[in-house]
């Protein structure tokens, strides 16, 4: 059905498609498979740690979601195709794929000495870890959409990306690269598939996690240096809170951005806008 004859409940709808959330137990991931089962979907939460996935399961159950565990590393082709396999057999398709894991490695942080000490096989690891986790999974899933010529890719970029931030080289250069990745896959997608397959990615701006609570937040609570370098240059003056991610997540896994590939959306208070001055 054209979208025109679409209603606006309707165009936003992702009720009873299937959505596979790699690393869906995290602070992030967590979030955005909460609001995808929230809306209907049927999430797949993939990962490692088999009992985070478990309880996250159980979490999106208990609220009235459909949900299932698929233990896997996001690296590992195989045991990635062994999960394709066992949910398309179970639930018949794949709809949304939602990269959200990866994550910098402390071992590649140069906050506090130069980027010549850095350990080559750090930067490998945090390489590995953000970009071949998130190439390789949308391989793996995005041939089962590619079958059927529809689904949605969405790949999870950040403000490294495109801004030199102080510490994270590694971290920079794999964020960058999953956006290039993003833009060719869209566009390879498109014109061998159909328009009905599109791959897209959010940017969010600062967000208080697990993994960046150290550097952003003392003990007693009170701001970084870093934390407050970030707010200074985010003009609404707050970090963000995840849930105001789901908005970007159900408009790229719905209908409502049927003509929307290849892009990065930004969900950060401004701070990409903002030069600072």
């Amino acid at each position: 059905m054209p979208n025109e004859q679409k209603g606006m409940t309707e165009l936003f709808t992702v009720r009873d498609r299937v959505a596979v959330v790699t690393g869906g137990y995290g602070v992030l991931g967590g979030s955005m498979a909460t609001a995808l089962a929230g809306a209907g979907a049927r999430v797949v939460i993939l990962g490692r740690n088999v009992t985070a996935a478990e309880a996250k399961v159980a979490e999106l159950r208990e609220a009235g979601g459909v949900a299932m565990t698929a233990i896997a590393d996001v690296t590992d082709t195989d045991a990635l195709k062994r999960v394709r396999a066992e949910v398309v057999s179970a639930w018949g398709s794949i709809d949304i794929m939602v990269n959200t894991a990866g994550g910098n490695v402390a071992r590649a942080r140069t906050d506090t000495v130069l980027p010549f000490s850095m350990p080559l096989d750090a930067f490998d690891e945090v390489l590995r870890l953000n970009l071949h986790g998130t190439v390789i999974p949308s391989l793996v899933f995005g041939e089962a959409m590619a079958e059927r010529k529809r689904g949605s890719i969405i790949n999870i970029s950040s403000m490294a990306s495109t801004q030199a931030l102080s510490g994270v080289m590694g971290y920079s250069a794999a964020k960058a690269a999953v956006e290039n990745f993003t833009k060719w896959l869209a566009v390879d997608l498109a014109r061998r598939c159909g328009d009905g397959l599109r791959v897209n990615a959010i940017s969010p701006g600062f967000f208080l996690s697990t993994q960046n609570r150290a550097v952003l937040a003392h003990e007693d609570g009170s701001w970084t240096p870093r934390a407050l370098s970030v707010l200074a240059k985010t003009p609404m003056g707050r970090f963000g809170n995840h849930a105001e991610l789901r908005g970007a997540l159900l408009f790229l896994s719905s209908d409502a951005s049927s003509f929307v590939t290849g892009t990065v959306l930004p969900v950060d208070g401004g701070f990409s806008a903002f030069s600072g001055v």
